[in-house]
């Protein structure tokens, strides 16, 4: 297990290697508004961890491991966003600042019961499937009942 500290390094890397298609350690700095030894600390954790691997001054790549506990965390973050948004109604950078708040400090129980009543509220999906954050089934289930019903 990681700490809420380095959920966040991890997300960040993660949003990164999506929009730049590379992992920095100055574009998680100034993403993150933190110093470089700060974030190379991180680095080392959560390689440490076997989350990502790194060589000094290398390239910075997420492992498998490190690459699915980042969607499950931007999974989490979603769902308490889109109930402080689309169920509570409140304003969209109000309910981002507050998403990324919350998720930090609720467990993944919680989360999962919150999923469950974000997807009947807004009628994405009935998640049937005893719904997990912890399992990709659960999680490709949701998504594809979702994407269906949309369309």
């Amino acid at each position: 297990m990681i700490t809420k500290s380095s959920e966040e390094y991890l997300k960040t890397m993660y949003i990164l290697k999506k929009q730049n298609g590379n992992i920095r350690v100055t574009d998680i700095a100034n993403k993150m508004n933190c110093t470089k030894p700060s974030v190379n600390k991180a680095i080392y954790n959560l390689k440490d961890k076997g989350m990502l691997n790194y060589e000094s001054y290398g390239t910075i790549e997420l492992t498998e491991e490190g690459e699915n506990l980042a969607k499950k965390i931007l999974e989490a973050y979603d769902i308490v966003y889109l109930f402080l948004k689309d169920v509570l109604n409140i304003e969209e950078n109000q309910a981002e600042k507050e998403a990324e708040k919350i998720k930090m400090s609720i467990t993944d129980e919680t989360i999962n019961k919150l999923a469950k009543y974000v997807h009947q509220v807004l009628g994405l999906s009935d998640l049937n499937c005893n719904y997990d954050i912890n399992k990709e089934k659960c999680r490709n289930c949701a998504r594809r009942v979702s994407k269906k019903q949309i369309l």
